[in-house]
């Protein structure tokens, strides 16, 4: 059974409990940028355990030193506490 989607409230106080994630339609996104390349792949693998773990697989886009991470729950058509979940734990590696 898929998550329960979060209504407009409930994603607004789940946002401010986290640095620098904000919300892009049914999604939500954040921006992080490294000193080079590497340390950007190095972040992105150090991620996907967690999501794999999770069974919850963010979309994942690379440019040389930059990573933008956007969650969404697919299953759920929408924002659901499982993005806000992985999010802090990628907070927490980041």
């Amino acid at each position: 059974m898929p998550a329960p989607k979060l209504d407009d409230a409930a994603i607004e106080t789940n946002l401010s409990a986290l640095d620098g994630w904000s919300r892009k339609g049914d999604k939500i996104e954040r921006k992080f940028e490294f000193d080079d390349f590497l340390t950007a792949i190095a972040f992105i693998n150090r991620i996907a355990p967690l999501a794999e773990e999770a069974d919850h697989h963010p979309e994942l886009f690379n440019v040389y030193n930059r990573v933008e991470i956007e969650l969404t729950t697919h299953d759920s058509g929408g924002i659901t506490q499982k993005d806000f979940d992985l999010a802090a734990a990628i907070d927490a590696v980041a």
